[in-house]
Protein backbone atom coordinates (compact mmCIF):
# COMPACT_ATOMS: atom_id res chain seq x y z
CA UNK A 1 0.00 0.00 0.00
CA UNK A 2 1.35 3.42 -0.97
CA UNK A 3 0.36 6.17 1.42
CA UNK A 4 -0.03 9.45 -0.29
CA UNK A 5 -0.09 12.70 1.44
CA UNK A 6 -1.87 15.57 -0.77
CA UNK A 7 -0.28 18.71 -0.62
CA UNK A 8 -2.24 21.63 -1.61
CA UNK A 9 -5.30 21.56 -3.83
CA UNK A 10 -5.39 25.22 -5.09
CA UNK A 11 -4.95 23.46 -8.45
CA UNK A 12 -8.36 22.54 -10.46
CA UNK A 13 -7.02 18.83 -11.26
CA UNK A 14 -6.64 18.22 -7.42
CA UNK A 15 -9.80 16.79 -6.75
CA UNK A 16 -9.14 14.42 -10.16
CA UNK A 17 -5.84 13.11 -8.50
CA UNK A 18 -8.19 12.27 -5.40
CA UNK A 19 -10.75 10.66 -7.29
CA UNK A 20 -8.15 8.56 -9.47
CA UNK A 21 -6.23 7.50 -6.37
CA UNK A 22 -9.18 6.83 -4.20
CA UNK A 23 -10.22 4.19 -7.07
CA UNK A 24 -6.74 2.65 -7.56
CA UNK A 25 -6.02 -0.84 -5.12
CA UNK A 26 -2.50 -0.38 -3.72
CA UNK A 27 -2.82 3.46 -3.16
CA UNK A 28 -4.54 5.27 0.02
CA UNK A 29 -4.61 9.00 1.03
CA UNK A 30 -3.39 9.25 4.55
CA UNK A 31 -2.74 13.12 4.93
CA UNK A 32 -3.43 16.62 4.08
CA UNK A 33 -1.53 19.39 3.68
CA UNK A 34 -2.18 22.83 2.62
CA UNK A 35 -1.60 26.50 2.96
CA UNK A 36 -4.89 27.27 3.29
CA UNK A 37 -6.17 26.07 6.22
CA UNK A 38 -10.04 26.36 5.26
CA UNK A 39 -9.55 24.47 1.44
CA UNK A 40 -7.43 21.56 3.05
CA UNK A 41 -9.66 20.96 6.07
CA UNK A 42 -12.51 20.70 4.18
CA UNK A 43 -10.78 17.93 1.77
CA UNK A 44 -9.34 16.45 5.05
CA UNK A 45 -12.81 15.86 6.39
CA UNK A 46 -14.22 14.76 3.30
CA UNK A 47 -11.54 11.69 2.95
CA UNK A 48 -11.82 11.34 6.98
CA UNK A 49 -7.92 11.86 7.27
CA UNK A 50 -6.10 14.30 8.95
CA UNK A 51 -4.87 17.81 8.10
CA UNK A 52 -1.81 19.60 9.08
CA UNK A 53 -0.75 23.11 7.57
CA UNK A 54 2.72 22.39 8.63
CA UNK A 55 4.41 21.27 6.10
CA UNK A 56 7.52 19.87 8.19
CA UNK A 57 5.26 17.52 10.25
CA UNK A 58 3.51 16.03 7.17
CA UNK A 59 6.42 15.28 5.74
CA UNK A 60 8.17 13.95 8.80
CA UNK A 61 4.92 11.44 8.97
CA UNK A 62 5.94 7.70 8.97
CA UNK A 63 2.50 7.10 7.45
CA UNK A 64 2.91 8.68 4.24
CA UNK A 65 5.29 7.56 1.59
CA UNK A 66 4.56 9.97 -0.97
CA UNK A 67 3.19 13.20 -2.17
CA UNK A 68 1.10 14.63 -4.72
CA UNK A 69 1.78 18.20 -5.25
CA UNK A 70 -1.11 20.43 -6.44
CA UNK A 71 -0.25 24.13 -4.80
CA UNK A 72 0.12 26.94 -7.04
CA UNK A 73 3.41 26.65 -9.61
CA UNK A 74 5.71 29.36 -7.93
CA UNK A 75 5.48 26.90 -5.09
CA UNK A 76 6.35 23.91 -6.30
CA UNK A 77 10.29 24.27 -6.21
CA UNK A 78 10.17 24.75 -2.33
CA UNK A 79 7.97 22.23 -1.92
CA UNK A 80 9.30 19.49 -4.10
CA UNK A 81 12.62 20.44 -2.91
CA UNK A 82 10.98 19.01 0.61
CA UNK A 83 9.81 16.11 -0.03
CA UNK A 84 12.82 15.02 -1.94
CA UNK A 85 14.92 15.39 0.97
CA UNK A 86 12.16 13.63 3.06
CA UNK A 87 12.32 10.79 0.86
CA UNK A 88 9.09 10.85 -0.25
CA UNK A 89 7.77 9.71 -3.79
CA UNK A 90 6.09 12.80 -5.53
CA UNK A 91 3.87 12.78 -8.41
CA UNK A 92 3.41 16.84 -9.63
CA UNK A 93 1.06 19.37 -11.64
CA UNK A 94 3.25 20.62 -14.46
CA UNK A 95 5.21 22.73 -15.44
CA UNK A 96 7.50 21.46 -12.17
CA UNK A 97 8.80 24.98 -11.90
CA UNK A 98 8.54 28.33 -13.00
CA UNK A 99 11.94 29.15 -13.90
CA UNK A 100 15.01 26.66 -15.23
CA UNK A 101 17.04 27.58 -12.71
CA UNK A 102 14.65 26.60 -10.15
CA UNK A 103 14.06 23.04 -12.50
CA UNK A 104 17.82 22.55 -12.40
CA UNK A 105 17.77 22.44 -8.74
CA UNK A 106 14.63 20.57 -8.43
CA UNK A 107 15.91 17.77 -11.17
CA UNK A 108 19.57 17.42 -8.93
CA UNK A 109 17.47 17.05 -5.51
CA UNK A 110 15.37 14.31 -7.16
CA UNK A 111 17.99 12.68 -8.46
CA UNK A 112 20.18 12.69 -5.18
CA UNK A 113 17.40 11.53 -2.81
CA UNK A 114 16.31 8.33 -5.07
CA UNK A 115 12.46 8.69 -5.07
CA UNK A 116 10.31 7.88 -7.48
CA UNK A 117 9.28 11.33 -9.51
CA UNK A 118 6.28 11.60 -12.28
CA UNK A 119 5.12 14.86 -13.84
CA UNK A 120 1.00 15.32 -15.30
CA UNK A 121 1.81 15.35 -18.78
CA UNK A 122 -1.25 12.73 -19.98
CA UNK A 123 -0.99 13.78 -23.53
CA UNK A 124 1.79 10.62 -23.85
CA UNK A 125 0.04 8.10 -22.61
CA UNK A 126 -3.03 8.71 -25.21
CA UNK A 127 -2.94 5.58 -28.66
CA UNK A 128 -3.33 8.66 -31.00
CA UNK A 129 -0.41 10.60 -29.79
CA UNK A 130 1.43 7.15 -29.31
CA UNK A 131 0.25 6.29 -32.97
CA UNK A 132 1.63 9.42 -34.26
CA UNK A 133 5.35 8.94 -32.64
CA UNK A 134 4.90 5.42 -34.00
CA UNK A 135 4.62 6.76 -37.94
CA UNK A 136 7.55 8.98 -37.04
CA UNK A 137 10.05 6.00 -35.53
CA UNK A 138 9.34 3.04 -38.42
CA UNK A 139 9.82 6.39 -40.76
CA UNK A 140 6.81 5.69 -42.54
CA UNK A 141 6.82 9.70 -43.14
CA UNK A 142 10.42 9.71 -43.77
CA UNK A 143 12.57 12.67 -42.33
CA UNK A 144 10.56 15.29 -40.40
CA UNK A 145 10.65 18.41 -41.23
CA UNK A 146 7.70 20.39 -39.81
CA UNK A 147 5.07 19.91 -36.75
CA UNK A 148 2.44 21.74 -35.96
CA UNK A 149 0.48 21.47 -33.07
CA UNK A 150 -2.71 23.69 -31.64
CA UNK A 151 -4.18 23.54 -28.07
CA UNK A 152 -6.96 25.66 -27.27
CA UNK A 153 -9.72 26.59 -24.93
CA UNK A 154 -12.31 29.15 -24.14
CA UNK A 155 -10.85 29.79 -20.81
CA UNK A 156 -10.66 33.58 -21.14
CA UNK A 157 -14.23 33.69 -23.26
CA UNK A 158 -15.77 31.88 -20.22
CA UNK A 159 -14.09 33.54 -17.29
CA UNK A 160 -12.99 29.75 -15.93
CA UNK A 161 -10.33 31.06 -13.66
CA UNK A 162 -12.04 32.71 -10.47
CA UNK A 163 -12.31 32.22 -7.26
CA UNK A 164 -9.19 29.66 -6.05
CA UNK A 165 -8.45 29.05 -9.16
CA UNK A 166 -7.92 32.60 -10.10
CA UNK A 167 -4.31 32.31 -9.56
CA UNK A 168 -3.73 30.46 -12.85
CA UNK A 169 -4.26 33.59 -14.56
CA UNK A 170 -1.34 35.16 -11.95
CA UNK A 171 1.70 35.40 -14.12
CA UNK A 172 3.69 35.64 -10.48
CA UNK A 173 2.20 32.61 -9.32
CA UNK A 174 1.51 30.31 -12.44
CA UNK A 175 4.18 30.94 -14.36
CA UNK A 176 1.97 32.65 -17.46
CA UNK A 177 -1.03 32.18 -19.89
CA UNK A 178 -1.93 30.06 -22.37
CA UNK A 179 1.43 28.40 -23.19
CA UNK A 180 2.34 28.16 -19.68
CA UNK A 181 -0.80 26.47 -18.62
CA UNK A 182 -1.88 24.46 -21.78
CA UNK A 183 0.75 24.91 -24.49
CA UNK A 184 3.56 23.36 -22.25
CA UNK A 185 1.23 19.79 -23.27
CA UNK A 186 2.34 20.33 -27.00
CA UNK A 187 5.98 21.89 -26.41
CA UNK A 188 6.68 18.59 -24.53
CA UNK A 189 5.49 16.64 -27.01
CA UNK A 190 7.06 18.20 -29.79
CA UNK A 191 10.52 17.82 -28.03
CA UNK A 192 9.34 14.49 -27.61
CA UNK A 193 8.81 13.44 -31.08
CA UNK A 194 10.97 15.47 -32.69
CA UNK A 195 14.38 16.02 -31.08
CA UNK A 196 16.81 18.50 -29.49
CA UNK A 197 15.34 21.84 -29.80
CA UNK A 198 18.25 24.89 -30.93
CA UNK A 199 15.92 27.60 -30.55
CA UNK A 200 12.57 29.27 -29.87
CA UNK A 201 10.83 32.39 -31.45
CA UNK A 202 7.52 33.13 -29.91
CA UNK A 203 4.70 35.88 -30.07
CA UNK A 204 2.15 36.01 -27.24
CA UNK A 205 -0.83 38.38 -26.99
CA UNK A 206 -3.67 39.39 -24.91
CA UNK A 207 -6.88 39.80 -27.29
CA UNK A 208 -9.50 39.03 -24.48
CA UNK A 209 -8.68 40.96 -21.51
CA UNK A 210 -9.82 38.79 -19.55
CA UNK A 211 -7.00 37.92 -17.48
CA UNK A 212 -3.54 39.74 -17.26
CA UNK A 213 -1.85 36.94 -18.96
CA UNK A 214 -1.24 35.80 -22.88
CA UNK A 215 -4.21 34.17 -23.73
CA UNK A 216 -3.28 33.82 -27.91
CA UNK A 217 -0.22 33.02 -28.44
CA UNK A 218 2.30 30.93 -31.37
CA UNK A 219 6.11 29.99 -30.67
CA UNK A 220 8.58 27.88 -33.47
CA UNK A 221 10.82 25.97 -32.39
CA UNK A 222 13.83 24.73 -34.77
CA UNK A 223 15.58 21.56 -33.83
CA UNK A 224 18.77 20.68 -34.17
CA UNK A 225 17.65 18.15 -36.89
CA UNK A 226 16.33 21.29 -38.31
CA UNK A 227 12.98 20.47 -38.32
CA UNK A 228 10.58 22.95 -37.50
CA UNK A 229 7.59 23.09 -35.03
CA UNK A 230 4.81 25.51 -34.93
CA UNK A 231 2.97 25.54 -31.67
CA UNK A 232 -0.37 27.86 -31.18
CA UNK A 233 -1.94 27.50 -27.74
CA UNK A 234 -4.94 29.58 -26.87
CA UNK A 235 -7.43 30.62 -24.12
CA UNK A 236 -10.23 32.17 -27.31
CA UNK A 237 -11.45 29.29 -28.91
CA UNK A 238 -15.21 28.02 -28.31
CA UNK A 239 -15.30 25.59 -31.16
CA UNK A 240 -13.36 24.08 -33.39
CA UNK A 241 -10.32 21.40 -33.66
CA UNK A 242 -7.05 21.20 -31.94
CA UNK A 243 -4.71 19.51 -34.66
CA UNK A 244 -1.82 17.99 -34.52
CA UNK A 245 0.42 17.96 -37.74
CA UNK A 246 3.39 16.13 -38.93
CA UNK A 247 4.72 16.74 -42.45
CA UNK A 248 8.12 14.64 -43.84
CA UNK A 249 9.91 13.90 -46.58
CA UNK A 250 7.80 10.92 -47.54
CA UNK A 251 4.50 11.60 -46.17
CA UNK A 252 2.44 13.23 -43.74
CA UNK A 253 -0.11 12.74 -40.56
CA UNK A 254 -2.94 14.51 -39.14
CA UNK A 255 -4.76 14.44 -35.83
CA UNK A 256 -8.30 15.52 -35.76
CA UNK A 257 -9.37 15.45 -39.19
CA UNK A 258 -13.41 14.56 -38.80
CA UNK A 259 -14.42 11.26 -39.26
CA UNK A 260 -10.92 10.29 -38.33
CA UNK A 261 -9.37 9.82 -35.11
CA UNK A 262 -5.81 9.59 -37.29
CA UNK A 263 -5.24 9.81 -40.90
CA UNK A 264 -1.85 10.02 -42.62
CA UNK A 265 -0.46 9.84 -46.32
CA UNK A 266 3.13 8.13 -47.28
CA UNK A 267 4.64 7.23 -50.37
CA UNK A 268 5.88 3.62 -48.71
CA UNK A 269 3.95 1.51 -49.99
CA UNK A 270 1.23 3.89 -50.96
CA UNK A 271 0.62 5.95 -54.19
CA UNK A 272 1.88 9.13 -51.23
CA UNK A 273 -2.28 11.19 -52.61
CA UNK A 274 -4.61 8.96 -50.67
CA UNK A 275 -5.55 9.63 -46.93
CA UNK A 276 -5.23 6.07 -44.50
CA UNK A 277 -6.19 5.34 -41.73
CA UNK A 278 -4.30 3.42 -38.73
CA UNK A 279 -5.16 -0.32 -39.29
CA UNK A 280 -5.51 -0.25 -35.53
CA UNK A 281 -4.01 2.10 -32.89
CA UNK A 282 -1.46 1.61 -30.28
CA UNK A 283 -2.96 0.70 -26.41
CA UNK A 284 -3.17 3.33 -23.92
CA UNK A 285 0.08 3.38 -21.85
CA UNK A 286 -0.91 3.60 -18.04
CA UNK A 287 -1.79 7.19 -17.18
CA UNK A 288 1.00 9.29 -15.11
CA UNK A 289 -0.58 8.83 -11.98
CA UNK A 290 -0.34 4.81 -12.64
CA UNK A 291 2.86 4.86 -13.92
CA UNK A 292 4.19 6.64 -10.83
CA UNK A 293 2.70 4.16 -8.28
CA UNK A 294 4.16 1.00 -10.54
CA UNK A 295 7.30 3.08 -10.21
CA UNK A 296 7.15 3.07 -6.27
CA UNK A 297 5.65 -0.43 -5.94
CA UNK A 298 7.42 -2.62 -8.29
CA UNK A 299 10.54 -0.36 -10.11
CA UNK A 300 8.56 -0.42 -13.17
CA UNK A 301 10.17 2.73 -15.50
CA UNK A 302 8.01 5.38 -16.17
CA UNK A 303 8.09 6.96 -19.53
CA UNK A 304 8.76 10.04 -17.70
CA UNK A 305 11.31 11.61 -16.02
CA UNK A 306 12.29 14.48 -14.08
CA UNK A 307 14.89 15.43 -17.14
CA UNK A 308 11.57 15.70 -19.25
CA UNK A 309 10.09 18.26 -16.55
CA UNK A 310 13.29 19.89 -16.40
CA UNK A 311 13.20 20.61 -20.29
CA UNK A 312 10.19 21.58 -20.33
CA UNK A 313 10.51 24.36 -18.42
CA UNK A 314 13.72 25.46 -20.12
CA UNK A 315 11.84 25.49 -23.23
CA UNK A 316 9.21 27.93 -22.00
CA UNK A 317 11.16 29.91 -19.97
CA UNK A 318 12.83 30.58 -23.57
CA UNK A 319 9.80 31.41 -25.38
CA UNK A 320 8.14 33.45 -22.83
CA UNK A 321 12.07 35.81 -23.08
CA UNK A 322 11.55 35.48 -26.73
CA UNK A 323 8.23 37.22 -26.81
CA UNK A 324 9.01 39.62 -24.03
CA UNK A 325 12.49 40.68 -26.21
CA UNK A 326 10.85 39.91 -29.67
CA UNK A 327 14.00 37.89 -30.32
CA UNK A 328 15.03 34.24 -31.39
CA UNK A 329 16.29 32.63 -28.39
CA UNK A 330 18.78 30.08 -28.50
CA UNK A 331 18.90 27.00 -26.39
Amino acid sequence: MVRIAMLSLAHMHAKEHIQQLRATEGAQIAAVWDDNPARGQAVAKELNVPFDDDLARVLARKDVDAVVVNTETCKHRTVLIAAAHAKKHIFTEKPVTITAAEADEVAREVKASGVKFMISLPERSRPTTLYMKQLIDEGTLGRITLARFRVSHAAALENWFKDDARWFVDEKQSGGGALFDIGCHTLDLMRWMLGEPASVTCKKANVTGAYPVDDNVVAIVEFKNKALGILDASYTQRCGPNFFELYGTEGCAVRGMPGSLVSYMTTKGSDGTSWLKPPKLPKSRPAPMDQWLAAIERNEPPHLTVDDARNLTHLLEAAYRSAREGREVKL
